[in-house]
C-alpha cells in the first residue's frame, strides 16, 4: 500500500468518526498523529547520529510520551505488544488527559523560538484530540506506525500528500481557504524572484506556509552546491512568517516541518497590529513572498499603524510589505485588481509610493477563477525590488490553458 492510499484509508476511518466534521477536521487529526510519528523518527535518527559522532542529543520528549511507548509499543521481535498497548476509552483517557495536556506545557517551558521545544508547544498549544472514539484512533495509530520518515523518500512522499491534504482544505472553501494557494502560482513566484543561499524570506500572512515550502525546495535543488554553514543558515535562519489563526499556524508550522524545514521562524500574531513606523533596516527581508488577504476591513486603532489610513486589508499589507524589503530586496506578491484600478485617494497614495520609492519591474495577470471556490475576485501578481524608482513596467496576462 502506497503513503498516498495509507493517508486516504486514514480518512476514510476518520469520516466515521463521530468527531471528525469535514476536511478541515479530518486533516486537522491526522496532521498531530503524523507528526508525532515523524519527532519520534527525527529523534531517533538524532539519537543514532549522536552516537557516531560521540556527542550526546537529549530528547525532546521523555520515554514515556514518545511515539515508541505509547501508541505503538514493541515486543522484542518487534511486534505490536498486545500486553502495552492502549485501545478504546484507556487510549483516548490517556491522549486527551496525560499526553496532549504535556505537549501544550512545551509552550510554557521555552521563550526561544528556534528551540525544538518551543515549536511543539507552538503547535499543540492550539490542537486538541478530536476523534471521539478511541478504537478509530487506534486504526489510524497502526496505519501511521508503518510509515519510516527516517527514510528521504518516504519523507518526500509525504511533502506532497500532506501538500493534497492542504489542498482539500482549500477546495473546501470558507475558513480553509484563507491558507491555500495553488501551487503553480507559488512555484511561478518563487522561481522568478530565485531566492539565494543567505537570503532571508519572509511571509507576513503565511497560511500554511506554501510559500515558504516552496522557496525551501527551490534550495534543495542546488542542495549539492551549499557549504554546511550555508546549509545551516538555510535551516535556521531564512524562514520567517507571521499567522493569525490558530490553525493555519498549525498547519503551516508542521508543513514546514514535515518538508524538512528543522527550524521555521513562524510566529502566531496579527501583523497588521505592528506599527510600520518603527520598522529598521534590521527588520526587513531579503525576499519577501505572499498571497495576504483581501477584501477585509480594518478597525481605526489597526489603521493608526500605516502612514496610508485604510480600512482595505490589501493596501495595509501591501505598506507593510514594502517597510520589509531590505535595499535590493526582491518582492512578489498577490493583490487584488482593484489596487491597481482604483482612484481613491489610500489606493493612489500607496500606488504613488509602490512606483516612485520600488521599481514595480513587472505585473502578471493571474486569470479568472485561481482562488475559487473561495473567492472569485480577479488577481495580479506584483513584482518589484527596492533599488530606486520605477521607470519601465512589463505587464504580462496569464491565460488558461485550453481543455
Amino acid at each position: 500500500m502506497s503513503l498516498q492510499q495509507k493517508i486516504d484509508r486514514i480518512t476514510d476511518i476518520l469520516r466515521r468518526d463521530d468527531g471528525i466534521s469535514g476536511a478541515m477536521h479530518y486533516t486537522e487529526q491526522t496532521s498531530w498523529v503524523l507528526f508525532l510519528k515523524f519527532l519520534d523518527d527525527y529523534e531517533s535518527e538524532k539519537a543514532d547520529e549522536s552516537i557516531l559522532s560521540g556527542k550526546p542529543y537529549n530528547p525532546v520528549l521523555d520515554d514515556e510520551h514518545r511515539w515508541s511507548s505509547w501508541a505503538c509499543p514493541k515486543n522484542d521481535d518487534g511486534k505490536l505488544d498486545l500486553h502495552r498497548v492502549r485501545s478504546g476509552d484507556d487510549l483516548t483517557e490517556y491522549v486527551n488527559q496525560q499526553l496532549f495536556p504535556y505537549l501544550k506545557a512545551f509552550a510554557n517551558q521555552s521563550t526561544d523560538a528556534k528551540n525544538f521545544a518551543y515549536k511543539i508547544g507552538a503547535i499543540f498549544q492550539y490542537l486538541d484530540n478530536k476523534v471521539a472514539s478511541g478504537h478509530t484512533l487506534r486504526e489510524v495509530l497502526d496505519i501511521v506506525d508503518t510509515l519510516n520518515f527516517q527514510s528521504e523518500s518516504d519523507l518526500f512522499e509525504l511533502s506532497l500528500v500532506y501538500e493534497g491534504l492542504l489542498q482539500n482544505m482549500g477546495d473546501a472553501g470558507g475558513y480553509a481557504g484563507e491558507f491555500y494557494t495553488p501551487r503553480p502560482v507559488v512555484r511561478a513566484m518563487v522561481q522568478v524572484v530565485n531566492p539565494q543561499a543567505g537570503q532571508t524570506i519572509y511571509d507576513a500572512a503565511a497560511g500554511s506556509c506554501g510559500f515558504l515550502v516552496e522557496a525551501f525546495e527551490h534550495f534543495k535543488q542546488k542542495k549539492s552546491t551549499f557549504s554546511t554553514d550555508q546549509l545551516l543558515f538555510i535551516q535556521h535562519n531564512t524562514f520567517f512568517g507571521y499567522e493569525k489563526t490558530s490553525l493555519a499556524y498549525v498547519m503551516g508550522m508542521m508543513n514546514m516541518i514535515l518538508h524538512g524545514i528543522e527550524s521555521p521562524n513562524l510566529y502566531r500574531g496579527n501583523t497588521l497590529t505592528q506599527n510600520i513606523r518603527d520598522i529598521q533596516e534590521k527588520d526587513r527581508f531579503d525576499i519577501i513572498l505572499a498571497n495576504p488577504p483581501f477584501g477585509g476591513k480594518e478597525k481605526d486603532q489597526i489603521q493608526q499603524n500605516f502612514p496610508i489610513t485604510s480600512n482595505a486589508t490589501e493596501l495595509l499589507f501591501l505598506q507593510h510589505f514594502m517597510k520589509r524589503l531590505k535595499l535590493s530586496g526582491k518582492a512578489a506578491i498577490v493583490v487584488p485588481e482593484g489596487v491597481l484600478f482604483q482612484t481613491n485617494q489610500a489606493f493612489k497614495q500607496v500606488k504613488q509610493m509602490l512606483l516612485e520609492q520600488f521599481n514595480l519591474h513587472t505585473i502578471l495577470s493571474l486569470p479568472a477563477g485561481v482562488f475559487l471556490p473561495y473567492s472569485g475576485v480577479k488577481t495580479n501578481v506584483l513584482f518589484f525590488d527596492r533599488a530606486g524608482g520605477t521607470t519601465d513596467v512589463w505587464f504580462y496576462e496569464c491565460e488558461p490553458a485550453q481543455k
